[in-house]
């Protein structure tokens, strides 16, 4: 069952996709800064790959914020060398949560909060899912024929080399096993309850489609999630990965792009890089903003 909050005044903001390697995105982060003091974060996913740097980073939003909600992305569960933490697979995702469990900082494992704010009651629920491959291209059945497409075509991401699935013996197999087992714990929410799901991928195929690269779908999430957002009641799904700011609707369910991206993305943004993106109150006049940077950039994706 959910954590019930208490009545707040705040809103429900949200970021992706720090990546406070970057000395221009640490910047950003040391300059984000709630707008009262009851304000709620969500973060989805991408905070670094360093595990000392995601719990300074975390550390210091927990510090700013009246809650944090954390969802890993791909990068948190890398294992680079340069990182004295070694640890791969299942066996890095549960230290990080532990690791924010004594910051208080939420995440996929712990009770869902609920917002009691404008625009709630909502549970927040935080989701930890992965991908299996299967956003394939039309007519592409398998994934060793999908993944042999991405590298003719010179697209191939760094989960490939950095992101264990130990104990499992494949990411897909990973994957699989979170998305039964979230499936379940969502599907036990009392009847009517509505949620803000946070994901560092979206649930749906859609945001894929403006991608440069379309093969780069491979790595962005899975078809088991495709009516989350109708079965679970959701209010908003928020996500980041893709490194496109945008908002698009499906089934009348607003899905949020809120990622930050890499500095040579965000530099050529019409306003700059953009700050926080809030989720609830709900935002008027929200549309799908196809004039951000297009297509998937960035080193290390």
């Amino acid at each position: 069952m959910p954590n019930s909050a208490r009545k707040t005044g705040g809103s429900l903001l949200a970021i992706s996709d720090l990546h406070i390697h970057y000395e221009e995105n640490r910047r950003i982060l040391d300059e984000l800064r709630p707008e009262t003091d009851e304000d709620w974060l969500l973060v989805a996913g991408d905070v670094g790959e360093i595990a000392s740097e995601i719990e300074e980073a975390l550390r210091l939003l927990a510090g700013r914020f009246a809650k944090v909600v954390w969802a890993p992305g791909n990068h948190e569960l890398w294992t680079p060398r340069e990182d004295p933490l070694q640890l791969r697979g299942e066996q890095r995702y549960r230290h990080l949560v532990e690791m924010c469990r004594s910051l208080g900082v939420v995440t996929p494992e712990d009770p869902y909060p609920v917002w009691e704010g404008e625009g709630g009651p909502v549970t927040v629920a935080p989701l930890f899912l992965l991908y299996d491959y299967t956003f394939r291209p039309p007519g592409v059945t398998s994934k060793e024929v999908a993944l042999r497409r991405a590298e003719d075509a010179g697209v191939v991401c760094t989960d490939e080399f950095l992101l264990h699935p130990d104990p499992y013996p494949s990411r897909e197999a990973w994957c699989r096993a979170r998305v039964a087992a979230t499936e379940a714990r969502l599907a036990a929410l009392p009847a009517g309850t509505r949620t803000v799901l946070v994901n560092h991928y979206p649930l749906v195929r859609e945001p894929m489609d403006v991608l440069w690269h379309p093969e780069f779908a491979l790595w962005c999430g899975t078809e088991a999630t495709a009516d989350w957002h109708r079965r679970f009641g959701a209010a908003a799904m928020v996500y980041g990965h893709l490194h496109i700011r945008r908002t698009i609707h499906r089934d009348g369910v607003p899905f949020e792009e809120v990622s930050l991206g890499y500095p040579r993305e965000w530099s050529r943004r019409p306003g700059g890089p953009g700050g926080l993106v809030r989720i609830l109150p709900a935002r008027a006049g929200t549309h799908d903003d196809r004039g951000h940077t297009r297509g998937r950039q960035g080193d290390r994706s």
